[in-house]
């Protein structure tokens, strides 16, 4: 029996969420089990999934002293058809350590519910310190971050080229105001399967405006290979600056993403 078609939101959704927070265990004789764990106020999305599940499966409870929390109470579901586990992994959720090599499927999906998915089990939707909306994800996998990425260029037109941290070597793609906007209605929309904590603040998102206080920052342009021969080549980046029609400060900042700090140079010892 066949359970997922990841072209039905529900479906892209629980994926996206089994391949994030989910854990996929082998045993011999073909025994194993996909467990997810969660906080208990999101015991409501794994009831959910229960709902969804063809097999049989258990939601239990646990309370436990952490690392960040005393009694921390937590809810786990737990799925051991065989059948279930061999279509997760055909999917693309492997077993055992999972969160680098991770990838969205290469069947057709709908994309915006997957995305939520992930967003709802490995990212964050709200509003910062400072009343700015926005939406972002932490991810291993090269895969995820770029996949984030994409489908915000394609919706909204904002770029971002991820890259790792240098403290844990991860993905950390944040999108602020209109593009956090744009993502949090598209994804969010009514009536749609989520987390109702990540639904609450994506109605927040949702629902801000640009101060008219506030400015926009000028788009960004790219440095193409012929300014970087300008860049390289310049007798000095006053020129470089008046040329390429740019600022001072941002010919002298690609100088030195060039070529590194210019070093004085040191005359040898007679």
């Amino acid at each position: 029996m066949t359970f997922f078609d990841l072209e039905r939101p529900e479906h892209a959704y629980m994926f996206a969420f089994l391949q994030a927070d989910g854990h996929l265990t082998e045993q011999s004789r073909n025994r194993g089990r996909l467990s997810v764990e969660l906080a208990a106020r999101d015991a409501p999305i794994l009831e959910e999934f229960q709902r969804l599940c063809p097999y049989n499966s258990t939601i239990s409870y646990r309370t436990r002293t952490t690392n960040f929390k005393a009694d921390h109470t937590s809810v786990l579901w737990a799925v051991c058809a065989r059948e279930f586990r061999e279509e997760l992994q055909a999917l693309g959720l492997p077993a055992g350590r999972k969160s680098e090599i991770v990838a969205p499927p290469t069947v057709p999906f709908s994309k915006r519910d997957y995305l939520r998915g992930l967003i709802d089990a490995d990212g964050s939707v709200g509003l910062t310190s400072d009343d700015l909306p926005f939406v972002s994800l932490t991810t291993k996998s090269d895969a995820m971050a770029f996949f984030f990425t994409g489908y915000t260029m394609r919706l909204c037109g904002a770029q971002r080229n991820p890259t790792r941290n240098k403290r844990d070597d991860i993905y950390n793609v944040l999108f602020l105001k209109e593009p956090g906007v744009a993502l949090a209605s598209d994804l969010y929309y009514p009536g749609c399967l989520a987390l109702p904590r990540k639904q609450a603040g994506a109605d927040q998102v949702s629902a801000w405006i640009r101060p008219s206080t506030m400015g926009f920052a000028p788009p960004r342009r790219s440095w193409t290979q012929e300014e970087d021969e300008v860049i390289l080549t310049a007798e000095s980046m006053e020129l470089a600056s008046e040329q390429l029609g740019r600022t001072l400060k941002s010919c002298k900042i690609r100088q030195w993403r060039l070529i590194g700090p210019k070093r004085p140079r040191i005359l040898p010892h007679r």
